[in-house]
């Protein structure tokens, strides 16, 4: 019963999401330089701050952008192979962990100018650093952070990364024409989630969509080691790390002394081991590259939808 009840209470908002995301992708046929997946989570952003404002919409529009997008993912994986992950390289690594490294440290210290709290700074830091909200949710309990301070940082990272989502395409455009590797780690190595990696990279071609969620994925792989770090600059003795994209404290504090990537990561790499091993037949493949697409535009209106601006406008221009 309780499952029925919790399908329930999702539906409304799935089904928001999921028209969404369908007139996403019409009107991206008229505007093919933009595309359907950024459309998805500006359609979104619009319903969620205007007629959609309602909670009997928020547990969908959660799913959409939590459990479908790691579903997403993970199929991704069967999709690829070992051999594409490896084009990252060294070099490519040690972009990644310098352009962590860096966020973290500009935002503790722009943060503090400011004058927020060091419990905000931190949230900030990990959800622009790494993945989002969902860096953000895993980060919480570690550092007791207060659910106002989870909450206004969500919203900021999650507008500041459709903002850049954007921004960035001329900026690729400009700086690199569109190369696909030099492209794929300016939007995987900057930009917060990986709806708004995928969405972007969509805006360029495939290469640079596929290359791009694979420095992302990485970047989220190293969430432990952000987690480790504020474990230790909190003084937080019981470390804790949810294996799900979710952001309910309660799921955190039942993984105690205990640190691993997300679930979706490890289901990644599992299925590309299978597919790069010629155990996934490519008709399969095929099928799981169709449902992952169909999964991510859905999750994207979901992204958008819960980018709650009258919030941030709540705490003025600081933030």
């Amino acid at each position: 019963m309780s499952i029925f009840n919790s399908a329930k209470k999702i539906i409304p908002g799935l089904l928001l999401c999921i028209l969404i995301a369908q007139l996403g992708v019409f009107l991206g046929k008229f505007v093919p330089s933009i595309g359907g997946a950024p459309l998805a989570i500006f359609l979104g952003l619009i319903a969620g701050n205007t007629f959609a404002k309602s909670t009997i919409f928020a547990p969908g529009s959660k799913f959409s952008e939590s459990d479908l997008l790691s579903y997403s993912i993970v199929l991704l994986g069967g999709t690829l192979s070992i051999s594409t992950i490896l084009q990252l390289g060294v070099s490519g690594i040690a972009f990644i962990l310098l352009q962590m490294t860096l966020t973290i440290a500009l935002t503790m210290f722009i943060g503090k100018k400011l004058g927020f709290s060091k419990h905000f700074r931190a949230l900030m830091a990990s959800g622009n650093a790494v993945c989002g909200s969902s860096a953000i949710g895993a980060s919480s309990p570690i550092i007791n952070a207060e659910d106002n301070d989870k909450g206004i940082s969500i919203t900021i990272v999650n507008l500041t990364g459709t903002m850049l989502m954007f921004a960035l395409i001329p900026i690729a455009s400009y700086l690199y024409n569109f190369e696909t590797l030099q492209t794929s780690a300016l939007l995987g190595g900057i930009l917060q989630s990986v709806g708004q990696v995928i969405a972007a990279g969509s805006m360029v071609n495939h290469n640079v969509l596929e290359m791009a969620t694979i420095f992302k994925i990485v970047r989220i792989v190293f969430l432990v080691v952000v987690v480790l770090w504020l474990s230790r600059e909190f003084n937080n003795k019981e470390l804790e790390i949810d294996t799900e994209f979710a952001l309910e404290e309660e799921a955190y504090s039942k993984k105690k002394n205990k640190i691993s990537v997300p679930w979706y990561i490890i289901g990644f790499f599992i299925l590309c081991i299978l597919f790069s091993f010629g155990l996934i037949p490519s008709e399969i493949s095929k099928t799981f590259k169709l449902i992952s697409s169909k999964f991510e535009i859905v999750a994207l209106a979901g992204i958008g939808m819960r980018v709650n601006i009258s919030e941030l406008v709540k705490q003025g221009p600081k933030a």
